[in-house]
């Protein structure tokens, strides 16, 4: 069995340091369920940074990343290519991948990767765009997509494995997507609230929250501050999702204040 790694963090270098389990000894791993490449970074940075600290192998599975295998765009994604100032969707899948790889030194956690597309790349057989919005229902012609992504994410796991995923707090269907995903798994699972999009649309969390049992998990101060730095890796999205970097560090630390820590829910 290859060796576990984490990220190590000294003056101002990061160092790849192997962790001494193996075989049946080795630490069951936290696997951040991710839709897209900034997703688990953005609502549980501080957690998995603290984690990682102390022994637990964490990795954030990423789903919503695979390269266009065509060139054109929907002038939906267009609006966004036109903001992220890159002309072609595989460039932009290339180098928000460098971003979560940044993300991920940061926190410790080691990645894996996906081939579905954002919604913003999907198309039907007859090559119709599927999608002309992100906050919108699954569409009709991808009512197995969930099914797909839960058969990929079985012949990765492994019987100890946590599994973490996002609730689809404000609607993002890709989070919806890989909710329902993960949930034919029938695996417990650990759920926490999607941020920004919490501090966008608060009234959303509860309807998901109703009678489930709450564990709120401190996070440190180091946590806290490799929690920011790892969001400041995705340059490309900063922009749309804070009123800039400031403000994204007030929010986190807001979040971590008000709650004492980052909340996650498990159903009862």
């Amino acid at each position: 069995m290859m060796p576990l790694f984490r990220w190590h963090k000294f003056k101002g270098s990061y160092f790849k340091i192997a962790l001494p389990f193996y075989g049946k000894n080795a630490p069951m791993r936290w696997i951040y369920l991710s839709p897209h490449l900034d997703d688990a970074a953005l609502s549980a940075g501080g957690w998995i940074y603290d984690q990682v600290q102390t022994g637990n192998p964490v990795e954030i599975w990423t789903f919503m990343c695979g390269f266009p295998t065509t060139t054109e765009l929907s002038p939906f994604a267009q609006v966004f290519h036109l903001n992220w100032g890159i002309p072609a969707a595989a460039d932009v899948v290339r180098s928000r991948r460098v971003e979560e790889e940044r993300a991920a030194k940061v926190m410790g956690a080691n990645t894996q990767y996906f081939d579905f597309l954002d919604c913003i790349y999907r198309q039907n057989e007859k090559g119709e765009w599927l999608y002309h919005g992100i906050f919108v229902d699954p569409h009709p012609e991808e009512v197995d997509l969930p099914a797909r992504m839960a058969a990929a994410i079985s012949a990765r796991l492994k019987p100890d494995d946590e599994l973490v995923c996002q609730f689809g707090v404000g609607l993002h269907v890709d989070h919806i997507l890989v909710r329902r995903a993960a949930e034919l798994l029938g695996r417990p699972l650990h759920y926490v609230a999607d941020i920004p999009y919490l501090f966008n649309t608060p009234e959303h969390l509860p309807p998901h929250t109703a009678g489930m049992k709450e564990k709120v998990e401190t996070v440190s101060e180091a946590g806290i501050r490799s929690w920011v730095e790892a969001v400041e890796q995705y340059e490309s999205q900063i922009s749309s999702l804070f009123d800039g970097v400031e403000q994204m560090r007030e929010k986190i630390r807001t979040y971590c204040s008000e709650n004492g820590g980052i909340r996650f829910w498990m159903r009862a």
